[in-house]
């Protein structure tokens, strides 16, 4: 018995059989595999099979292809024995699964098709899944496309992560501006993970340490818990190399709940190590502002560190055929990068694990560790340096706590022996900070002493750590230091996400190898003036702007005109970013538009400002921000005699899903913060791949984005980083004199045009010369003047249309450079040292 549309009472459909077919590439098999899974690992009643049943039973059945791939790609690494990475970052932000791996696989075809035998679309069926809440910004997007490089590269490399259950916070926003809630991706069940049952190492806090009569040491005592680990496999782009993101769960065992209590009535007492441990991986990056915030934040640090490397240690032996292997052999077989500094405590884990638990002495472990572990920095921002309380340190982790003495102490007494000259600089220099106010250890000092290779992640962020903020230590090892510009994977940012301008790129230059060699987009520039790519062009771009509208009513409710012009801010809310720039700016073109003429307004270039973003929980002046925008949008939308000339959209909870469609859709984007405080940026790199110009400083990576599309593609504006020390000191003294029309932007926003709430405190900090929370730090005053400048340039540009379309399409041609393929390549051959090992 079926019903109208072919489907069995049951919801699934009569002519398909439900059959396991793990290598299904047609789509008659691909549909009977979908069904199998629906009807044979269900996880639904079994009286539908909605989108939602579909997409996990979809999911599934990709999911064969990817674990048949993956144990192909994990029994070669270990016949073949390479050299292997393993990168831990504390982030990632993967986006959705789905449409990616269809795409990597090469079988978006068949999928489509076999979708539709079953009554759906793809796209409906991919609309189903969550983002993976992972990550919050850059750094975890940046790892998410490093591991897809990795695996496209062939590369013997694999991520390891934690999996946080709420991630950050959902972003809602409401008449009081951002609200989070927390994150719901794993309410179900992801489809993507594989639980290893038989992959599970003990994690210690607190304790104390013995020392044995040979003098060797033991950590003991304290709790232990138990790290899981779940696999989510990245395959690369057409390769059957599939390499895997490694997720940590904090478990604890049976026995640590303690029954008598339990029985006493005593329920949370009796529980709680495991309270305990599902704390370490409930929220990425939990509040610090109290002693158990950074107690627990130190601990996922640790948690993530640990496990990683007693299974990095486990995999070494494992590919040995005579058990353990020599520790000598440890570095030319093993490399480990660390994102940023919050994976740093892999340095003394490692010296403990080898010295403690395999009974090497230190010299040995010293060696192991220094010519294993690698460090990447991404920030120059004071706050963003982390440093640790040496009594929290010493309370939570005392044998880490003795090492990182000891590491401490040898530095020293070597800068004493060998460089009297940087005698007086040791209080900067040296890991702890014995300051007796607020003794604390320093993990970028640890981790650039520690470390074989420092890199920054653009030429002028690497610049600046060797001229100012690592500047003594390059004197000490002038060749520890790199820059590694950063990249994006060009599938899921250009390929996937924008499927019409990608065709089109194809079908010019002849050649879809693009996709997998960025560089031959340079073939594009020779056809940048002809009529009929310009046209071709802004079809596609009119697609995605369609898309893009549409987008924006539905979870908004603001209708905005697809054929003004798009102009877009999306980052993490932070005052060195200048979204309050960006904001004083559309007040700026508001007051303006309302004092002019019909006839006068209609000679402007109509434009809708997106800005979207989110804003640390506790982060009281980026959250204002948020506001601002909110209450500038609802009386801007509203205004009759403006809306048709500008439009100001807050975009909610952005995250990668919601950045595929809102990156293809722009033809303007702002990337705007104080120059010299962006490490590189990669959203940047996105939105010039995607034909979208730039509005922004010599700042981070837009210096070489310039250089690369050209610069009279680039509306450059503001201050440069070496000039900002002055400007800084001349507001100090009282010299800064203000533009007109900043004071005027500054006057209205003040003056209850955009509601009751009072934004004295936020515009406060742009006032005064100094003091805390004063004195305009991010120059955004300064900058104000040459912004509108920049601005007015624009709108000039964006009116002739073919100048546009031409400008866009070198935007794209110069972005070859930014791949994270050449990013990877050049980190596995110049920092790791690992070569490609191909599944054959």
């Amino acid at each position: 018995m079926s019903n109208a549309n072919g489907k069995a009472a049951t919801g699934f459909p009569d002519k398909i059989s439900a059959k396991a077919n793990p290598e299904a590439s047609e789509a008659t098999d691909i549909a009977g595999n979908i069904i199998y899974h629906a009807k044979y690992s269900p996880h639904f009643s079994p009286l539908k099979f909605g989108p939602e049943q579909a997409l996990y039973a979809t999911a599934e059945s990709l999911r064969d292809r990817l674990i048949q791939l993956w144990n192909e790609t994990y029994v070669h690494f270990n016949k073949v024995d390479p050299k292997q990475t393993y990168y831990l970052s504390m982030e990632y932000l993967q986006g959705r699964a789905l449409t990616n791996a269809i795409g990597n696989l090469d079988l978006g075809g068949p999928y489509a098709d076999a979708l539709r035998k079953l009554g759906y679309e793809l796209e409906e069926i991919a609309e189903q899944e969550k983002d993976a809440a992972l990550g919050n910004g850059g750094l975890g997007r940046l790892a998410s496309c490093f591991l897809d490089s990795m695996a496209t590269l062939n590369l013997p490399a694999w991520g390891y992560g934690l999996r946080y259950r709420h991630g950050l916070f959902k972003q809602l926003i409401t008449k009081k501006g951002q609200e989070e809630v927390a994150e719901d991706w794993l309410e179900k069940f992801s489809p993507w993970e594989i639980v290893r049952h038989d992959v599970v190492f003990p994690v210690r806090f607190f304790g104390n340490v013995e020392i044995n009569p040979d003098g060797s040491r033991k950590w003991v005592g304290g709790d232990v818990v138990q790290a899981l680990a779940y696999d989510v496999p990245i395959p690369g782009y057409k390769t059957k190399n599939t390499i895997s993101l490694r997720l940590w769960e904090a478990k604890v065992r049976a026995e640590d709940l303690d029954l008598f209590q339990f029985n006493e009535g005593e329920y949370e007492l009796a529980a709680q190590l495991r309270s305990r441990a599902q704390q370490i991986c409930t929220v990425l990056y939990p509040g610090d502002a109290t002693e158990n915030g950074k107690l627990l934040r130190l601990k996922q640090q640790f948690f993530l560190c640990s496990a990683s490397l007693q299974d990095i240690i486990s995999r070494f032996n494992e590919r040995s055929t005579e058990g353990s292997r020599k520790w000598s052999e440890f570095p030319s077989k093993v490399a480990v990068q660390m994102n940023d500094t919050h994976p740093t405590l892999a340095i003394p884990e490692l010296m403990r694990l080898v010295m403690d638990e395999n009974g090497l002495g230190w010299d040995e472990a010293w060696d192991v560790t220094s010519r294993t572990v690698g460090y990447t920095n991404h920030t120059v921002l004071p706050e963003a340096l982390e440093k640790w309380s040496q009594s929290l340190m010493r309370k939570l982790l005392p044998r880490h706590m003795e090492i990182i003495e000891e590491i401490d102490k040898r530095f020293v007494q070597t800068i004493r022996n060998t460089r009297v000259d940087l005698e007086d600089k040791l209080s900067t220099l040296s890991i702890l900070d014995n300051n007796p106010q607020k003794p604390v250890v320093r993990m970028a000092n640890l981790c650039v002493v520690s470390s074989h290779t420092v890199n920054g992640v653009a030429q002028l962020h690497s610049d600046i750590l060797k001229a100012e903020l690592f500047v003594d230590y390059v004197s000490i090892w002038p060749n520890k230091f790199q820059n590694k510009t950063n990249g994006i994977t060009p599938r899921r940012w250009l390929r996937f996400c924008s499927p019409e301008l990608s065709d089109i790129i194809t079908k010019w230059l002849k050649t879809d190898k693009w996709i997998t060699d960025l560089d031959l987009l340079t073939g594009l520039r020779q056809f940048a003036d002809n009529e009929e790519l310009q046209s071709e062009w802004a079809s596609a771009k009119a697609a995605n702007k369609q898309r893009l509208t549409q987008y924006i009513e539905r979870v908004t409710g603001v209708s905005i005109d697809p054929n003004s012009l798009f102009d877009i801010q999306v980052k993490r809310i932070h005052e060195y970013k200048r979204q309050l720039m960006n904001i004083l700016g559309v007040i700026y073109r508001f007051k303006k538009l309302k004092e002019m003429k019909p006839e006068e307004r209609k000679k402007t270039v109509p434009r809708t400002v997106m800005i979207g973003g989110k804003a640390f929980a506790t982060y009281t002046n980026a959250k204002r921000i948020v506001k601002l925008v909110n209450d500038v949008g609802d009386v801007v939308n509203s205004d009759p005699e403006v809306n048709e000339y500008l439009k100001v959209v807050f975009v909610p909870n952005y995250n990668v899903t919601v950045a595929e469609i809102l990156i293809p859709g722009s033809e303007l984007s702002q990337h705007i913060s104080t120059a010299g405080m962006e490490a590189s940026g990669t959203s940047n790199m996105k939105f010039a791949l995607n034909g979208c110009l730039i509005i922004g400083t010599l700042d981070g990576a837009n210096v070489e984005i310039r250089e690369e599309i050209g610069e009279e593609n680039f509306f450059l504006f503001g201050a440069t980083a070496d000039q900002v020390p002055r400007l800084r000191k001349e507001r100090e003294d009282g010299l800064f004199k203000p533009d007109p029309r900043f004071e005027e932007a500054k006057q209205f926003a003040k003056s209850g045009v955009f509601g009751s709430y009072d934004y004295g405190p936020l515009l406060d900090s742009l006032e005064g010369n100094t003091g805390y929370g004063r004195g305009d730090y991010f120059l955004v005053g300064y900058d104000f003047a040459s912004y509108m400048d920049a601005q007015a340039e624009v709108d000039e540009a964006y009116k002739d249309r073919k100048k546009w379309l031409m400008m866009s399409i070198l935007s794209t041609a110069g972005s070859g450079k930014f791949s994270s393929d050449r990013t990877i390549a050049q980190y596995a051959k110049e920092i790791w040292n690992i070569e490609a090992c191909p599944v054959p």
